[in-house]
């Protein structure tokens, strides 16, 4: 279906600037060097790049695997410990960085008073499920560990991320509670990823899926995090978050996700599934969106509206 007569008319000229690309094995080379450059269009005011400070760090790995890499922004001369924000970035499990976020996580670290750590993790298919999220755990465990030296409350921690991102800050939300060694105070998810069975439901979305993010491409990142095709019995809700039967004990959670996107009906269900599990959830639905809106859809009233109430939100639960 034609689904372009839906999209919001402030938002139709991002379409015809980032178009939708195919993903292949032969792509992710070159998409990934094109990453390495890629910038935001997003300019930081000076009087924020003066008041945080920018660390990148090299902390120890999983047990028998390599090192990983956080990014780590500190608003300066902070006179208490601060809330932190432990983020996961995007990019299908296949590619994406830290470090295309820093025009978003250094305003946002300096607007809300807060730490922000970023995580580096492997990426598929090179490295499947579980490396991912183990890479993340292990920056969740050394942020807990140097919270006094990195000047964090460790009692104000939360995880948060966008689609790929969003769906591994859920995943580490559940493998937290199972483990039992950090205890978080919310959990952000901007359009997350969380159900690999979304490739293969038998009556898809007729309208979600058509821009930016595919129906094809989700299986593409699917299969190269499982190693396997998506949809078979299993898969562990440390890698597919919608595949948990148990969301008791959870921390508070914020759902956005527009609904053109192909994740809409696993998102909305998900903060469906976490209410009736006695898990408060703040779930925002943008109509007329598509994947990554809120970030490319410039001063477009949907996309500002979008990143307003995400901001909000992360206020709110930082201040908690």
């Amino acid at each position: 279906m034609d689904t372009r007569k839906l999209v919001d008319p402030a938002l139709l000229p991002v379409l015809d600037v980032f178009p939708t690309v195919a993903l292949t094995d032969e792509l992710l080379a070159p998409m990934r060097e094109a990453e390495r450059f890629a910038q935001l269009p997003v300019t930081i005011p000076q009087e924020v790049r003066d008041g945080v400070a920018q660390a990148v760090r090299t902390v120890p790995g999983p047990a028998g695997a390599p090192d990983i890499t956080l990014t780590i922004y500190q608003p300066r001369n902070a006179t208490a410990p601060l809330p932190c924000i432990y983020h996961i970035h995007g990019g299908g499990y296949v590619g994406g960085s830290a470090a295309q976020l820093e025009p978003l996580h250094r305003p946002a670290a300096y607007d809300l008073n807060c730490v922000i750590v970023s995580v580096d993790y492997r990426l598929a298919p090179e490295n499947r499920f579980p490396a991912s999220i183990e890479d993340c755990y292990a920056g969740l465990a050394w942020t807990f560990a140097n919270a006094s030296a990195l000047g964090i409350d460790t009692a104000r921690v939360g995880v948060m991320g966008e689609s790929a991102g969003g769906g591994l800050a859920a995943a580490l939300a559940l493998l937290a509670r199972d483990r039992g060694d950090y205890k978080l105070a919310f959990q952000h998810l901007i359009y997350p990823m969380l159900d690999d069975r979304t490739c293969v439901v038998q009556t898809p979305n007729p309208v979600a899926g058509e821009f930016i993010w595919t129906p094809h491409n989700n299986r593409f990142g699917w299969s190269s995090l499982l190693g396997h095709e998506p949809g078979v019995d299993d898969v562990s809700p440390y890698a597919a978050p919608a595949r948990a039967t148990d969301l008791k004990g959870l921390p508070p959670a914020f759902i956005a996700c527009p609904t053109l996107d192909l994740f809409i009906d696993e998102d909305i269900d998900y903060a469906a599934r976490l209410g009736r599990a006695g898990v408060a959830v703040e779930l925002h639905v943008y109509p007329g969106g598509f994947h990554g809106f809120d970030i490319f859809g410039g001063a477009a009233p949907i996309s500002n509206r979008a990143r307003q109430d995400s901001r909000e939100a992360l206020r709110r639960a930082l201040s908690a």
